[in-house]
């Protein structure tokens, strides 16, 4: 929707270009019987000599402008862009289109109305952004530091997925036996480095500080290795807890979007 309608408009700014939803595609798709059943790649529908200046090819979008740009660079002759919104993947079959622009997800749509991408048909990948009207940003009161909040809370909740806090508690003398243990006996140390802190018990009515309690972060992927490497090198009651947000040095987005508003 950002390429389609809002390419050409200054006053917009794109303040996150990954959220991580909505992922999808794109493409142009053809049917997959008659004239086309062979055809497999752009280079063959470009090859077909189907297509006149009487009978062009009939591609049918809702995204006329990155419609027209595709066809343009494609090497495509003799096309005729249609414009419908909705059930484009029923126009081929209806006889009201040769082909279809649209967004490709997973694909079901399109093999249920027996329809295929081709080699070189991806126009765009896409997913979820977040813009903004940079005369808002610079005019309207907090909208700025607002939306700097907003992408800082974005930016630390993405670091944070798939993130895991482990705790441990480990015999030792001192933290920096502890560290050293962490540090040459695993793999995993944290972000910077593993948290250590003291853990207080009591025996025989005295305090002791026999036990260090080791905190450090690790991904979904590599949690189960990382609670037996931890317990290798002699920990124990390890506790497992998901991770929402990671705060760290100021995004590299955040910084960009300032540059592009030319605020310090």
């Amino acid at each position: 929707m950002v390429r389609e309608y809002g390419e050409d408009d200054d006053d917009l700014v794109i303040v996150h270009d990954a959220l991580e939803f909505g992922e999808c595609h794109l493409a142009i798709a053809i049917p997959k019987y008659g004239i086309f059943s062979d055809v497999s790649s752009l280079a063959e529908l470009c090859a077909m000599p189907q297509w006149s200046a009487e009978r062009p090819l009939r591609i049918v979008t809702g995204y006329r402008h990155l419609g027209k740009q595709f066809i343009e660079k494609s090497g495509l002759k003799h096309v005729q862009l249609l414009t419908a919104d909705g059930a484009l993947e029923a126009a081929p079959a209806m006889g009201t289109a040769d082909a279809i622009i649209d967004l490709v997800s997973t694909g079901t749509t399109l093999r249920e109305n027996n329809l295929k991408e081709i080699n070189g048909g991806t126009i765009l990948n896409s997913q979820g952004v977040l813009v903004a009207s940079k005369n808002s940003l610079h005019h309207r009161k907090t909208a700025l530091q607002i939306t700097r909040e907003i992408l800082e809370r974005i930016e630390a909740y993405l670091r944070a997925k798939d993130q895991f806090l482990i705790t441990a508690n480990m015999r030792g003398k001192s933290k920096d036996e502890v560290a050293n243990l962490i540090l040459e006996g695993t793999n995993f140390h944290g972000l910077q480095g593993p948290t250590i802190n003291t853990v207080f018990t009591k025996k025989n009515g005295k305090v002791q500080e026999d036990y260090c309690a080791v905190v450090i972060c690790v991904t979904k992927k590599y949690l189960y290795d990382a609670v037996k490497q931890l317990r290798k090198v002699g920990g124990s009651g390890v506790l497992v807890s998901p991770l929402t947000y990671i705060f760290d040095e100021e995004p590299a987005r955040v910084q960009k979007l300032m540059k592009k508003l030319n605020c310090g």
